[in-house]
């Protein structure tokens, strides 16, 4: 386990070293390596820097005002609405690693745009080693390592975090006093709700994956899990009413892992399980059913794509 004190005081070191007295932008996500990654390198540089959260309109339930309210001592924090860039950009796009590239060209183009605005030469990242280990390793291309374009316009790019595990960054957090909604919340992806709906990409999908994981993060709060989320698979038919539908499948995951390099599928209970499928299907006319995943990583990742 890293030694949070002396790691912080490095990172910061090594922040100011690379970064100098130029600019740079931060890629702020709300997930907890990018918000360890930007509290480092703001406390390090200070309004050298300008925090960047995208809305791709691929995020949680929520997530944009958590981001405005949590970083508001960040003053030069901007949110960029790019949700129509970003579904415009995946239109007709299926392929698993295709989607994780889009997405990385996309987020780089957003942060390019604002670097010149700002006149920045430095790009801050919150990648972790496992993220560099599965893009490395051709396990799947994360948005902010096997996503980026070849040619980004950037000096640098920066990885204060790129050495730690997940529960390693997470004391990170803790140490620098961010708020619990952010030190202990669950992974999200990069490419975030992309990555949770098989097939193409559409506003509609992603409302239904980001409606199903909030009830999904609700009923399981009590099993404490690493990582729990709904994906949208495909469409089966249904009956609603009296009416046969032709609606959206609906897959619940739910695993525990230290890492997130390895993982098991939690053990729900029947009553659990039910609770989940009579919200989801409820409170979404469009799904049709709902099924749980019981496979562990290995064979299966955890998230779909």
């Amino acid at each position: 386990m890293v030694e949070t004190e002396e790691f912080i005081a490095e990172a910061k070191a090594e922040i100011r070293e690379a970064i100098g007295d130029a600019n740079a932008v931060i890629a702020l996500s709300g997930g907890v390596d990018s918000s360890v990654a930007a509290t480092l390198a703001y406390e390090a540089v200070g309004d050298q820097l300008t925090p960047v959260y995208v809305d791709t309109g691929l995020m949680r339930k929520g997530e944009t005002d958590e981001i405005r309210d949590t970083f508001d001592f960040m003053e030069s924090l901007r949110v960029i609405e790019a949700q129509d860039r970003f579904f415009d950009r995946l239109e007709g796009v299926t392929d698993p690693e295709d989607k994780r590239h889009v997405i990385g060209e996309g987020f780089i183009d957003e942060f390019e745009t604002v670097a010149r605005d700002v006149d920045a030469d430095f790009l801050v990242q919150g990648t972790i080693y496992p993220d560099r280990i599965e893009s490395e390793g051709n396990i799947k291309s994360h948005h902010n390592v096997g996503g980026l374009p070849e040619i980004v316009d950037f000096e640098g790019i920066v990885e204060p975090v790129r050495d730690l595990y997940k529960d390693e960054v997470r004391e990170v957090a803790r140490e620098l006093g961010l708020e619990e909604i952010i030190s202990e919340r669950m992974p999200f992806p990069g490419p975030g709700l992309a990555v949770r709906i098989v097939g193409e990409v559409t506003p509609e999908k992603a409302d239904v994956a980001r409606e199903a994981t909030h009830v999904v993060e609700e009923e399981l709060e009590e099993y404490d899990p690493w990582q729990a989320f709904a994906a949208v698979l495909g469409k089966a038919t249904g009956v609603k009413g009296d009416n046969r539908v032709h609606g959206w499948v609906v897959a619940v995951r739910s695993v525990e892992s230290r890492d997130g390099m390895t993982a098991r599928a939690q053990e729900l209970d029947w009553s659990t399980l039910q609770r989940i499928q009579s919200r989801i299907t409820g409170e979404n006319e469009n799904v049709a059913r709902v099924v749980y995943d019981v496979t562990h990583k290995p064979p299966a990742t955890i998230e779909y794509e």
